[in-house]
């Protein structure tokens, strides 16, 4: 599987030591910068090129995902989600790791370098590699809202029991 990295300063450690860790374990890791620190530089930037990698790649039917780091990681998965096709996973423990990809078939996820010890970071994005998505009819069913919003603009329908409750119902 390849793996995309993108960040930004304040993930520079993490994804260096994170290339090292996945190349060994087999993974082929793409590294879409920054390579050099600089305080000044701008996450938009790197991760936006590794999620646009990802995308176009899963596009073509091949087996990738993405990693992006940053100080929180927030910014980051921003970045990541405002490429089309692609759903960003800000994770912080070993269950939201699992539960991005089993639950929500995230294909990147960000992690914040200031937020956590290396060994747990290390785990999370390795916890997140390996997990499969799950299929389940009821995640489907909700990813492919997300998808269809993503392509249409058109908000999913209202379920018969939010009808006539109020500030939820559809105003179109």
């Amino acid at each position: 599987m390849r793996v995309h990295l993108g960040c930004d300063h304040a993930g520079l450690d993490l994804k260096s030591h994170l290339t090292d860790r996945l190349t060994s374990l087999g993974f082929e890791v793409v590294d879409h910068g920054p390579f050099v620190y600089d305080a000044l530089d701008d996450y938009p930037v790197f991760c936006i090129r590794a999620a646009e990698a990802v995308a176009r790649e899963r596009e073509q039917g091949l087996d990738s995902l993405g990693v992006v780091i940053g100080g929180s990681g927030n910014g980051e998965q921003m970045a990541a989600n405002k490429v089309k096709g692609i759903r960003a996973a800000l994770v912080w423990s070993d269950e939201t790791a699992k539960l991005a990809r089993d639950h929500n078939d995230a294909q990147v996820v960000a992690v914040g370098g200031r937020m956590h010890s290396l060994e747990d970071m290390t785990r999370f994005v390795e916890i997140f590699l390996a997990e499969p998505f799950s299929e389940d009819e009821r995640h489907v069913r909700r990813i492919g809202q997300l998808s269809s919003y993503e392509q249409t603009g058109r908000r999913p329908a209202l379920p018969e029991s939010a009808v006539g409750l109020g500030p939820a119902e559809d105003q179109d």
